[in-house]
């Protein structure tokens, strides 16, 4: 994965290690970790009661309602075919920004974010081929194991397209005021 260019400050030695680092928020779905860039986060929250959707794809478990805003809630042990396991305590929502636009993924348990380097960070495998695989970025690695790094905007624009335009667009972003 090529990690985007991050603000630069004027030659400053904090601006130098901003540009080459990435913060990457670490979460289990099934038995696997993944990655997500700590950008596209904007809260993690306890799994809410969630309102179905008629004829929605299997991993979309619903909608909630969060600071007035109508939330659809993709579960990624659905999205990549694992075993899901209700009622585990650690499961969170991630709360995510796409497109302008807002949405949640549910995982089994958030562990920590984590800084890596652009050298640490490496694309997906060349052979990884097949249903599911466009889903990643790239890899690193997470003590003795490797971290798949999602691409969220690859989740959401596959074979299953969740048609992103009936997703409404937030007039102003609610989240802002938390930071």
């Amino acid at each position: 994965m090529s990690p985007r260019t991050l603000p630069q400050s004027a030659g400053s030695a904090d601006g130098d290690r901003e540009r080459q680092e990435i913060q990457l928020a670490c979460f289990r779905a099934g038995e696997q970790m993944y990655a997500l860039d700590i950008r596209r986060i904007k809260e993690i929250i306890r799994p809410p009661r969630l309102t179905p959707i008629p004829n929605a794809p299997p991993f979309i478990e619903g909608v909630f309602t969060l600071r007035n805003v109508v939330i659809p809630v993709l579960d990624l042990r659905k999205r990549f075919g694992l075993t899901v396991v209700d009622g585990l305590k650690k499961e969170r929502v991630l709360v995510c920004a796409l497109f302008g636009k807002i949405l949640g993924l549910r995982v089994d348990e958030v562990t920590e974010v984590r800084r890596y380097t652009r050298k640490e960070v490496y694309p997906s495998p060349y052979f990884l081929k097949g249903p599911g695989t466009e889903f990643f970025a790239g890899v690193c690695r997470y003590d003795d194991d490797l971290l798949m790094i999602l691409d969220l905007e690859k989740i959401l624009s596959s074979r299953e397209k969740i048609d992103l335009e009936k997703i409404p667009q937030l007039p102003d972003d609610p989240f802002e005021e938390m930071e």
